[in-house]
């Protein structure tokens, strides 16, 4: 991780964008205090997998049943 302060990322910015590109991750200081992070744009998809979180969740069994009236009034404005 490279730190530099912003008036030399304005200077070298096409460097900077080089460099994270290549996978350096650089951070942006303004008066010595990080104020931002440059880092390359992951091109990887995630790959979803049907069934990955199966039996990690759990649904209550009354999940979809009425809501109790003090609740219900609180959401409509009543």
């Amino acid at each position: 991780m490279q730190v530099i302060n912003i008036h030399d990322a304005k200077t070298q910015f096409s460097k900077l964008v080089e460099a994270a590109s290549q996978g350096d991750e650089i951070v942006i200081a303004r008066a010595g205090k990080p104020t931002a992070r440059l880092v390359p744009i992951s091109t990887q998809k995630l790959v979803r997998r049907p069934g990955a979180l199966k039996d990690k969740l759990q649904i209550a069994d009354d999940f979809d049943a009425p809501l109790p009236n003090e609740i219900q009034s609180a959401f409509e404005g009543d």
